[in-house]
């Protein structure tokens, strides 16, 4: 890998604070060098109070063709975008951005298609079935939309922030599912999805009372390091099917190489 890089080299950046956990610069980088793009996606830590001065000067890199956003930027990264895919634009965040031919940004939200792709590998199908989200921040709210979008019965969404779950609630309103308010209480649900990073520190609080799983129900993570979180190693022993954050971002990876590679490929 490291013999490849040049001054020709197209660069490719992932934002986010913390910065330490994520996988995709090593599997995007492997990625970008199969289909024969000289390419490199960096790592760079970013606070939130600095993201828009970060943006400003990555607008003005020539030789940068993509963004990747991750926590805690997917909704203020939508800002510095010219253009969005459609469902970019519904749910207001982006996780990954790529140059126009003006040079200004096109942004797409890959999270909810990744879940969905994930869970179904994993072998469970959300068609009919009855769903508690909890998160309703950039990766979730990407979710909750995929969710009902493929057809589950029901969507309950818990997050601490009230105000930022029932503004998510309301914008699915119409979309096929009943939804709810959801809480901490797991019982009686097909699906558990944590979408927060609770579980990337030790000592985080488990997102839901695992003592109220049950055997039948899946549970899935968004926390790629560690792997196996708390929460899915307590599912685990209850005898759930699970899928880890790494398996989520594993289904999504192609798509969001597709997007970046899409400027430099004229798409």
């Amino acid at each position: 890998m490291l013999e490849a890089l040049s001054g020709a080299t197209r660069l490719f950046v992932i934002l986010g604070d913390p910065i330490a956990q994520v996988q995709s610069p090593g599997s995007l980088t492997r990625a970008f060098l199969a289909r024969g793009r000289n390419a490199v996606l960096v790592p760079m830590q970013v606070a939130a109070a600095g993201l828009d001065e970060v943006m400003r000067g990555l607008s003005r890199v020539g030789n940068l063709d993509g963004i990747v956003a991750t926590v805690p930027h997917k909704f203020a990264a939508f800002a510095h975008c010219a253009t969005t895919t459609d469902r970019a634009g519904f749910l207001r965040s982006v996780n990954v951005m790529r140059r126009n031919a003006d040079g200004r940004w096109h942004g797409d939200m890959t999270d909810g298609a990744a879940f969905i792709g994930g869970l179904r590998q994993a072998g469970f199908a959300p068609e009919g079935r009855r769903a508690l989200l909890v998160g309703a921040g950039g990766a979730g709210t990407a979710m909750a939309l995929a969710l009902v979008e493929a057809g589950v019965a029901s969507l309950a969404i818990h997050d601490a922030d009230a105000a930022r779950r029932d503004g998510l609630l309301a914008r699915l309103q119409g979309r096929g599912a009943a939804l709810a308010a959801g809480h901490d209480d797991p019982a009686g649900q097909d699906l558990v999805a944590n979408a927060t990073p609770s579980g990337m520190r030790p000592g985080d609080a488990l997102p839901v009372r695992v003592d109220r799983l049950s055997a039948q129900t899946f549970v899935a993570d968004v926390v790629t390091s560690p792997e196996v979180t708390p929460l899915l190693a307590a599912a685990r022993a209850l005898g759930c099917r699970t899928q880890t954050g790494l398996g989520m971002y594993a289904a999504g990876r192609e798509m969001m190489v597709d997007f970046l590679l899409g400027a430099s490929s004229g798409a």
